[in-house]
């Protein structure tokens, strides 16, 4: 499969300032030089725990936090040197499932409003009609009612809340999604329906994921390979069948054995 995203030497450091001037005395380095490939159509996983990092990698990714260094090569540009003018025709095609499904909506918010607001920024020509039949649509790919799109966001649960996010993040027809943790404030049964959904989406459009978890079994069936971040650094790349099986840095280990299979 061809390259779509490459990312390069990336780094995040946060200063850290002291004193009655708040002079910098030093740096968090949330991410701290780190590489990898995200080929077209696949599913990759980037897994590790609460600060390790894994979530900052992935909003610097989309230029919603500011890198220090390194590059993020998307299709042959990198994107960290453009202006926000001359990215903004990719962040159509580069969007993002976030963690939490009640936070990430806005509840004063109808479902058609919240789906729709990126097709009124993305495509101005569009009627509200043809907005309406859009946002039905995509209700109905993720698996609700289109008729719910007149509702707000505490009239649903959870995993429905979360599939409200992914129509969102679909509406624009991206074909690369950052899913950040989009499963981690569900239970366990939702959770699974949620993995297959994001599954089924992504052969039946072709999209490429990075997919972002605290655990290492949640990303076993929807990912193709398996990056391990701890502390800044990736510490072990690999298939998700060589993770599994057979798994070499002892932070990989102790991911494995602290949480129970997904099934």
């Amino acid at each position: 499969m061809p390259t779509l995203l490459e990312v390069r030497n990336l780094r995040v450091w946060f200063p850290v300032t002291g004193g009655v001037f708040r002079r910098r005395t030093g740096e968090i380095r949330a991410v701290d030089d780190i590489g990898f490939d995200v080929p077209e159509g696949a599913a990759v996983g980037l897994v590790g725990e609460s600060g390790s990092g894994k979530t900052t990698a992935g909003r610097a990714i989309l230029k919603l936090t500011p890198a220090t260094g390194g590059s993020v090569i998307y299709k042959g540009r990198n994107i960290l040197d453009m202006s926000e003018g001359a990215f903004r025709p990719l962040r159509r095609e580069m969007q993002m499932v976030f963690q939490d499904p009640f936070g990430s909506l806005n509840p004063r918010l109808t479902i058609f409003a919240i789906v729709g607001e990126a097709l009124e920024i993305h495509f101005p020509a569009m009627s509200r009609a043809d907005r309406r039949g859009r946002v039905a649509q995509l209700l109905g790919l993720v698996g609700l009612p289109p008729e719910h799109m007149n509702r707000y966001p505490h009239e649903f649960s959870g995993g429905q809340r979360q599939r409200i996010g992914i129509a969102r993040a679909l509406a624009v027809e991206p074909r690369f999604i950052v899913c950040d943790e989009p499963v981690s404030a569900l239970d366990v049964s939702v959770q699974a329906q949620i993995v297959n959904l994001l599954q089924d989406l992504q052969e039946q459009l072709g999209l490429t994921y990075l997919f972002i978890a605290h655990d290492l079994a949640v990303v076993e069936h929807l990912c193709s390979h398996v990056l391990v971040m701890h502390r800044g650094k990736i510490v072990e790349s690999a298939s998700s069948e060589a993770i599994y099986e057979d798994p070499q840095h002892e932070y990989t280990r102790k991911l494995l054995a602290a949480v129970p299979r997904f099934a």
